[in-house]
């Protein structure tokens, strides 16, 4: 299989054909040394000044290089949209020195997956109040946390998903691991259950056989993705697998569903596929909708806008393109590219019509929508040491945004973003 490569658009690496998973080492580098040639700014990033705008036009240009048929969609400033904003850095925690895989918010809680443990935090005063899944090493990296039903989910390097509870003294216990036992025990005697995943070696479908890379849930659902190139389904009281689709001809790096079930799935195949039943059958199979094509490199990222019209999607070519619904255009159309970060994109999320994009240059920025589709880069977060691997916000009760951003080198920042109007209101 290959490696997912956030460093170099065109650079991938082999694994050997009988390895059940890729290394560590291969995805989350353990020298930030290796990032010591990306450019670092001192700029406060609630600034905007026409230096910044002078260094994002250049960086820009590297985007352009890779895919030059695009066009830019970030033509207007904060001043232009009478906007101001501001964002500032209010915290830094640093709970175990390692990579921070990803990041997740639910119920006033922090969930941060370094490694193969889940840290979790008050997100109050931030106390971290428990460590699951640490007893554990051989599970491997914990690359996704997810939430529904009052369940825990998480996907891990060893194939597994495994599923917890928060009991009332506030530890999770585990509950489950998918496939359950039960769901391998009534099919295992049927030769209808198993696939061939390589040469003499067979698995059952309702199981993964590399990494699982994402989650993703709807209130019906939940589905997985994984470098073995699969999405499944799971759903049910029972938690069971109900569809397994060969989905990608490479390792799938990110997916997002939609309010009403569409599922978007990125791959190191350059690939976005859009998943959905048929309109007619509530009870369907879910089918292939569309494939997007556009990016130039392994696809990292999804995100969906709020009313979710608009997919975006960040990938190695340093780009994040913009698709909309268009019909005529099977499904959805390119419509340009957000440009800026110097390096591969690595995490996108959308909160309050805000976009935020972390990448492997070490910035995260900050970007919204104004009139006629074009995009305005509101500023860039700097600080982190290493590739901003993974972001997560929400709106702060006290307006704006808390923004969370976790990098390689263990760092997880807390921002405050507030944007208003320039005149006050």
């Amino acid at each position: 299989m290959k490696f997912r490569s956030w460093i170099s658009p065109s650079s991938s690496v082999n694994a050997a054909a009988d390895h059940p998973f890729p290394p560590l080492k291969g995805m989350f580098p353990d020298d930030a040394s290796n990032f010591s040639d990306l450019p670092s700014s001192t700029a406060s990033p609630s600034l905007f000044s026409q230096e910044t705008n002078s260094l994002s036009s250049l960086q820009s240009n590297l985007s352009l290089l890779t895919l030059p048929s695009v066009p830019s969609l970030q033509n207007l400033s904060p001043a232009t949209l009478n906007l101001a904003i501001s964002a500032r850095c209010v915290n830094s925690l640093n709970p175990r020195n390692a990579h921070v895989t990803f990041l997740a918010m639910h119920n006033n809680l922090l969930y941060a997956a370094s490694s193969n443990e889940i840290n979790v935090f008050e997100l109050i005063n931030f106390t971290l109040i428990d460590t699951f899944n640490d007893k554990d090493p051989s599970s491997g990296s914990a690359k996704s946390v997810s939430f529904l039903d009052g369940k825990i989910f998480t996907a891990h390097q060893d194939c597994k998903i495994r599923v917890w509870k928060l009991t009332p003294n506030k530890q999770h216990k585990l509950i489950a691991t998918l496939p359950t036992l039960e769901d391998r025990l009534r099919r295992f005697v049927f030769p209808s259950s198993y696939t061939n995943v390589r040469r003499h070696k067979k698995k059952m479908w309702i199981e993964h056989h590399d990494a699982v890379s994402g989650l993703a849930v709807n209130e019906n659902f939940m589905c997985s993705v994984s470098w073995d190139r699969c999405l499944k389904i799971w759903g049910g009281s029972k938690l069971r697998c109900i569809e397994s689709i060969k989905a990608h001809d490479d390792a799938i790096n990110a997916v997002v569903v939609g309010k009403d079930g569409t599922i978007f799935t990125g791959s190191a195949d350059k690939r976005i596929r859009v998943w959905a039943k048929p309109y007619a059958e509530k009870k369907g199979k879910i089918g292939l909708i569309a494939t997007l094509e556009k990016h130039k490199s392994a696809v990292n990222a999804l995100a969906l806008s709020s009313d979710e019209s608009v997919l975006f999607s960040g990938a190695c070519d340093r780009s994040i393109l913009v698709w909309e619904r268009e019909d005529s255009a099977n499904y959805m159309v390119v419509t340009g590219a957000l440009r800026g970060h110097t390096k591969a994109i690595l995490c996108l999320i959308n909160v309050s019509d805000l976009l935020f994009s972390g990448s492997a240059d070490r910035t995260v920025r900050i970007w919204t929508r104004g009139n006629q589709g074009q995009f305005c880069c509101l500023t860039v977060l700097d600080g982190h040491r290493t590739p901003v691997r993974s972001l997560v916000a929400s709106p702060a009760e006290s307006g704006g945004v808390k923004l969370f951003s976790g990098s390689f080198d263990g760092e997880i920042k807390e921002w405050q973003i507030v944007v208003s109007s320039s005149s006050g209101s």
